[in-house]
């Protein structure tokens, strides 16, 4: 699976807003969107608002191909139960996710190259597969010979806050999801996850 490597300002600069949440405020000098300097922006179609909440859940979710998304919620439709939350419960237990959520990377691009480079182990067992799906109970740890990575270390040392449904063991960095997530506890400010679903199921 590729990973992405393009303009993440860029990115943030598009949607007006810190979406991956980086140190360095993309905005502050920049707030602009690309090629627009104060111009008025169109009113968008309903369309146009669900394919910009699309591309909005898959930044924050690493920069995710649609056809993942797509596949992700065709998943979710196939279950029982709310649909909307399955398919964001199903994003959020990603292990990539799971490793930028226990601050273990300090982006989820960093999260995606140590998972990738096989720094991160479940259950004791290396995974080096991204989209591995983390079950209540798992225990996600760092491989004792990358225990010193700096940027391992100054991510867990971060005032980041972790979602309540992971717990974290700092000296051992190891942590482990509790419990599936509810919807409201997953902390994704920026996007309308029933658009999303909506726009997913007329590209379906």
């Amino acid at each position: 699976m590729a990973r992405y490597t393009g303009p993440k300002n860029r990115v943030a600069r598009k949607f007006g807003t810190n979406i991956f949440n980086r140190l360095r405020n993309p905005l502050i000098h920049k707030p602009n969107p690309p090629g627009v300097h104060g111009a008025r922006r169109r009113k968008k179609s309903d369309y146009g608002l669900q394919l910009e909440e699309q591309q909005k859940l898959r930044a924050i979710y690493g920069m995710i191909s649609r056809k993942q998304l797509r596949r992700y919620y065709k998943a979710a439709v196939s279950q029982k139960g709310n649909t909307n939350d399955i398919f964001i419960q199903s994003l959020e237990t990603r292990l990539d996710i799971a490793v930028y959520r226990l601050k273990l990377a300090p982006t989820i691009f960093a999260a995606q190259q140590l998972v990738s480079h096989g720094h991160i182990l479940v259950d004791g067992k290396r995974v080096d597969r991204r989209s591995f799906r983390v079950r209540p109970g798992m225990t996600i740890s760092v491989k004792e010979k990358s225990k010193k990575h700096p940027h391992i270390l100054s991510s867990v040392e971060s005032s980041r806050e972790m979602p309540e449904y992971f717990t974290f063991d700092a000296a051992g960095l190891s942590g482990q999801l509790t419990s599936t997530p509810e919807a409201d506890q997953i902390p994704i400010p920026y996007v309308n996850v029933p658009l999303v679903c909506e726009f997913l199921s007329h590209a379906s």
